[in-house]
């Protein structure tokens, strides 16, 4: 994280307190298990992708099955999403955030025992559950620590971590399926999700350690700092004011901007969900080929999340990074359609759409700051999560439904990389001028 995390807290210490500083200091706090956190929370969500092969063959499920079964994770997720993120506003980040990681890890590491389809149904829809509220939560976690103008880059090294679970957790997953495959009488795939569980129990207990909720409980922060610091949040929230989530619901942009996530997310479920299987149609592989392979598009979306952050906190004008992340996003898909049998220009699709999708979000989430605070923004961001995460239903049975209808995908990424188009324009043509505003002008 070299471009916020520069120089070490203790010379920090040392120095003038100045805002750049105290954003480093902080960042070095609390960012790395953040991150870490996030890394085990979205390899939950793709963990499956990779299991697909072996799950549907030990346990006999058509792809409208594994779409369903992937499904079910999204509905519960949505369905608790905005009054865990309500409840996290009332006890706190810390407590909740580490409430959320523990239940989610029991609750993945039980997939072990699915054995019929309403198994696997109905341990997708918990996890779902278990893991509502945790990415917005920490979203309007961040918005209590860092100035609006630093969030760009804030926000991408938080998603860096989505990219690090498929970079890492792509060939990792490939040699566990491979070389666990048997062990202990388990199959491949019941060590992946043992892998992708228990570890969050130890993280769990790491938040409750390491956070703290607010400003003012930080004893690792002087009280010079302290102050700066808050004055700088609440100087980029003069204009925003304090909202309930009714309130921000009524905000102008609240709902586009929701929509917006709701196609992005479309593109990037089927990025998760479906990257893996093209891979492994395209080039006959192993498992473990697969999975290195399949790190590629996460690559270049972590190399672009790094650049595109700090070019819009340098510019402040967000809509315009996000319209041209979904266009290189909708290139992609339209790629990986055309050359669905060939791996190498596929390679290249996939990559561009790793680029465009993976970097888009968190080059969204700098929005609805911009809209709502208070109780407004924890609610109203896990309404816009929830909204986005309708998206998640949508792809990967669209796909799966499409595929086993056609026997293939294309038809599938062409309406994906369409969807994608969509949120350019109305990123480009439809944001009122508060979402347009440059955070710059604070």
């Amino acid at each position: 994280m070299t471009a916020i995390l520069s120089g070490s807290p203790a010379a920090l210490e040392a120095g003038a307190v100045t805002e750049n500083g105290i954003v480093r200091k902080v960042a070095w706090r609390l960012m790395p298990l953040i991150m870490i956190c996030y890394m085990f929370a979205f390899f939950d969500r793709i963990n499956i992708s990779f299991a697909k092969f072996q799950l549907q063959s030990d346990l006999g499920f058509s792809n409208v099955a594994y779409g369903l079964g992937a499904s079910m994770f999204v509905i519960g997720y949505v369905i608790f999403e905005v009054p865990s993120n309500l409840f996290l506003y009332r006890v706190g980040a810390r407590r909740w955030i580490a409430r959320i990681m523990i239940s989610w890890g029991i609750a993945t590491a039980l997939m072990i025992l699915i054995r019929s389809e309403w198994h696997f149904y109905a341990l997708r829809f918990l996890i779902g559950a278990m893991e509502a509220g945790f990415a917005p939560g920490i979203l309007y976690y961040l918005t209590l620590w860092f100035p609006a103008s630093h969030r760009g880059r804030i926000t991408s090294f938080m998603f860096v971590a989505s990219a690090f679970s498929g970079i890492f957790g792509a060939p990792v997953a490939g040699l566990i399926l491979g070389g666990l495959n048997g062990v202990g009488g388990l199959a491949g795939w019941q060590w992946l999700f043992l892998a992708g569980g228990l570890p969050c129990l130890v993280l769990g207990i790491l938040v409750l350690i390491r956070l703290d909720d607010r400003i003012a409980d930080a004893t690792w922060l002087s009280e010079p700092e302290k102050a700066l610091l808050s004055s700088r949040i609440a100087h980029h929230n003069k204009d925003i004011g304090d909202h309930s989530l009714l309130g921000a619901i009524r905000q102008p942009g609240f709902l586009m901007i929701g929509l917006i996530y709701f196609l992005l997310q479309i593109g990037s479920y089927g990025l998760n969900f479906w990257g893996p299987d093209l891979i492994k149609t395209a080039s006959g592989g192993q498992a473990a080929s697969v999975g290195f392979l399949t790190a590629i598009p996460y690559i270049c979306g972590a190399i672009s999340m790094v650049v595109i952050g700090r070019l819009s906190d340098a510019s402040g004008e967000r809509p315009k990074f996000v319209a041209g992340l979904a266009i290189a996003a909708a290139l992609g898909f339209f790629g990986a359609g055309l050359f669905d049998k060939h791996i190498v220009p596929l390679m290249f699709a996939l990559a561009l759409l790793g680029a465009g999708i993976v970097a888009s979000i968190p080059t969204f989430w700098t929005l609805p700051a911009k809209l709502v605070t208070g109780v407004g923004a924890a609610g109203g961001i896990a309404l816009i999560n929830t909204l986005g995460q309708f998206g998640g239903i949508v792809s990967p049975v669209m796909v799966g439904w499409v595929k086993d209808l056609t026997g293939s995908t294309t038809p599938a990424l062409y309406g994906i990389g369409g969807l994608c188009l969509a949120a350019a324009a109305l990123a480009l043509f439809a944001m009122p001028a508060s979402l347009r505003r440059s955070d710059r002008a604070h």
